[in-house]
């Protein structure tokens, strides 16, 4: 969670969010290395609640969502993307991939296939309500926005590994 954070922070600081207005720190202004130190002091809860704030932020800086809908709009992020951590929870996967079973290799695929489907009909529902408080083109927006994140995240994260195989997931 710390590395994702940092990455997250590092990856998206130069985008045009206010974190002032809301947070006591600067992040925009702060040095890398400055971001760094406080992070490492917050406690894990302040960590997720930082990392929240900062999603919601960005979406709403990058969909250009209008003052008046911002709130309605952070609930409802927030509601998704604590529904899409709920659902991915669920998948526990063995990576003993040698020591395996053929079945058992059967049958985690096999869950893993229901838990992406799960994700993609959560998407599907939560399409139809963020359609009530922004245009279809923003929907779509926030979907890839969310895909390119993940990228940058995971590319950050492979550069400060090993770049092995198995320091990726698909």
């Amino acid at each position: 969670m710390k590395k994702i954070l940092l990455l997250l922070i590092a990856v998206f600081s130069g985008s045009q969010l206010s974190f002032a207005q809301e947070q006591k720190y600067d992040w925009k202004n702060m040095k890398p290395e400055q971001r760094k130190e406080v992070i490492q002091k917050m406690s894990p809860q302040e960590k997720m609640s930082l990392l929240k704030q900062f999603r919601e932020n960005m979406m709403v800086s990058e969909l250009d969502v209008p003052q008046s809908d911002q709130q309605e709009f952070k609930t409802l992020y927030a509601e998704y993307q604590e529904r899409q951590n709920s659902i991915k929870s669920r998948f526990k996967p063995s990576e003993d991939y040698e020591n395996m079973s053929d079945e058992e290799a059967k049958r985690q695929l096999n869950e893993s296939f229901d838990i992406g489907q799960q994700l993609l009909d959560n998407r599907k529902i939560y399409a139809q309500k963020f359609m009530k408080v922004l245009k279809p083109q923003q929907v779509l927006q926030m979907y890839q926005t969310e895909g390119k994140m993940r990228s940058k995240i995971l590319d950050k994260k492979q550069d400060g590994r090993s770049n092995s195989p198995q320091s990726r997931r698909p």
